[in-house]
């Protein structure tokens, strides 16, 4: 599924219309499916649904959807912003259907749209579309304070999320209970810019948002996205051929369902690839076993965690089911001299994570440095002591001894402090940088980074020749190739620390299984955010922890049903 700006969008359609399927068409099935998503979730019969319904076409989509509703036994009043033509066809097969019309050119006072709000069960946003991005101001931004006053009143107005339901999200949790009243957005929240993500502060916000043929970049970009809500995107009849080409793509169910990795019923440990963990410190015990539990999780057949000797005893102690390379180390970190250990170790491993937990003391930079050939002169002496002697740290071992690579956190920061890195990385490897790490590596402010996450993860993806698994709300996964994948996650629950760590344990999980590394990344993406709301649903947006994460990775296999299925 593709993620259009609104250049793309109208070329996607002005594509469909020439090619006969015309817009009236377009606007028949958005507002069918609008009514049909409320359907869905409750019986309307009965039930009092406010339209407000803006000059243009996405107007036009809201008045649809009323005539469906209505057909459908709800008590439906269309508030017009301004007055439709009389000869608008979708105005009068409103008019015809018996939905009530009321015109905020008539209703001054605005007394009609405060009783309509106050017992409305649902309310439809279909005021600006995706061609809008002027502020809000006259009768519409009264009539959006109003609405959200009279709102207020009776209940929260609503936080986002994005929520199962829809071809993104698999509907693996028992639906929720829509609150009183239902805010719905037609295509998105009046207010929001659909190319740039900025929103308007009298915006209206959405418990669901259907959008229609592809979600639009502003949908994952904040602060728009904090008034999106639930997400669904509604099929319009554009097919992907209509589609220009350049698009970014969103990460589905039924793509992640179609990736899973097959589990043959003669299989052995083997069959499912060893991974190696080379991770943490004294400081950080925790990254490791995080990393090698998510690989475990993920269906990886033997998991290895290659750690300082010094904290052997504490994971030891933690866990039955790993196995353990002892490296050198120097007060808990890991030293240049335990590469060569490491190299003759990890032969036949399917693919190795570096960097969790390894600190950034100048030894274990050494170390990370040694494994590449990336020369550098550092102050050598023990751990947290300076002299005023320099060494070059010297390659241990050449690069082609590694196992496909998942480098995250501290071996990202290490990498950063070298030159030409990129180069010397046996590749394509797998890099998991937060915005943080990602201006480390980029050179580029953070904020700049976060402004356009899509465009720069594909960037330096296709600089670097790497993957690039850019962290954060709405992951973003870049291949070399130009392919680039947002995830359909944003979610709190998950900004605590450790989850980095199970990302890129359950990276190499599948990566060991034989994936692609582009596929491994978004599916390892995928399972993670899929995971993390899994975990949101059953203890909170506050109090989940990285480790709460781990044991619901196999059942968000389960819920894509892919693993199961795919037995041959």
């Amino acid at each position: 599924m593709h993620v259009l700006t609104v250049a793309q969008m109208r070329q996607a359609e002005a594509a469909a219309d020439a090619a006969g399927h015309t817009y009236a068409r377009m606007m028949e099935r958005a507002g069918r499916a609008v009514a049909s998503e409320i359907m869905r979730r409750m019986s309307v019969q009965g039930r009092r649904i406010l339209v407000l319904v803006g000059p243009g076409n996405n107007g036009g989509d809201g008045l649809t959807a009323a005539r469906f509703l209505k057909e459908a036994g709800a008590e439906v009043a269309c508030y017009l912003l301004k007055p439709r033509e009389e000869t608008d066809p979708v105005f009068q097969a409103a008019k015809a259907a018996g939905c009530f019309i009321a015109q905020a050119a008539d209703d001054r006072t605005w007394r009609v749209l405060r009783l309509w709000v106050r017992s409305a069960t649902v309310i439809i946003d279909a005021l600006l579309g995706t061609g809008t991005t002027r502020p809000l101001e006259g009768d519409l931004l009264r009539m959006l304070q109003i609405v959200r006053a009279e709102v207020s009143e009776r209940r929260p107005w609503p936080a986002s999320f994005f929520a199962p339901g829809s071809p993104l999200i698999p509907d693996a949790w028992p639906p929720r209970t829509p609150p009183e009243p239902w805010l719905v957005a037609v295509d998105g929240p009046t207010g929001m810019n659909y190319d740039t993500g900025e929103l308007d502060p009298h915006a209206f916000h959405a418990d669901l948002t259907v959008t229609f043929a592809h979600p639009k970049v502003g949908h994952f970009r904040f602060p728009a996205a904090h008034a999106v809500g639930e997400l669904v995107v509604a099929d319009i009849g554009i097919e992907a051929k209509w589609v220009p080409e350049g698009a970014f793509e969103v990460m589905d169910a039924a793509t992640a369902r179609a990736w899973c990795p097959p589990r043959p019923s003669d299989a052995h440990k083997n069959t499912f690839g060893k991974v190696a963990v080379v991770a943490g410190s004294t400081l950080y015990p925790g990254a490791p076993w995080l990393a090698a539990q998510a690989a475990a999780r993920v269906g990886a057949g033997w998991v290895t965690l290659a750690i300082p000797r010094a904290i052997y005893p504490v994971l030891a102690a933690k866990t039955i089911e790993i196995t353990y390379i002892l490296l050198p180390d120097e007060l808990g970190v890991l030293i240049p001299d335990a590469v060569e250990v490491l190299a003759r170790a990890v032969e036949g491993y399917a693919a190795m994570v570096l960097g969790p937990g390894l600190t950034q003391e100048k030894e274990a930079i050494a170390f990370v440095h040694g494994m590449f050939g990336l020369e550098r002169a550092v102050r050598r002496g023990r751990i947290g002591f300076h002299i005023d002697e320099e060494e070059t740290i010297k390659p241990a071992a050449p690069s082609s001894a590694w196992p496909p690579l998942i480098v995250d956190a501290d071996g990202l920061n290490a990498l950063a402090q070298a030159k030409d890195w990129a180069a010397r990385l046996p590749g394509p490897a797998i890099l998991t940088p937060h915005p943080g790490e990602m201006a480390r590596l980029t050179g580029l402010e953070k904020a700049a980074i976060e402004q356009d996450r899509l465009g720069i993860a594909r960037q330096f993806a296709q600089t670097w020749g790497h993957v690039v698994v850019l962290k954060g709300a709405f992951t973003v996964v870049a291949a070399p190739d130009g392919r680039a994948l947002v995830m359909p996650f944003a979610n709190p629950a998950m900004a605590t620390a450790g989850t980095g760590d199970v990302l890129a344990g359950a990276i190499a999980g599948l990566r060991a299984q034989g994936m692609a590394p582009f596929e491994a990344a978004a599916l390892g993406a995928y399972l993670h955010g899929l995971a993390g709301e899994r975990a949101r649903q059953e203890i909170g947006a506050a109090g989940v922890t990285a480790g709460d994460l781990i044991p619901r990775l196999p059942s968000a296999l389960r819920a894509l049903g892919g693993a199961e299925s795919r037995s041959f």
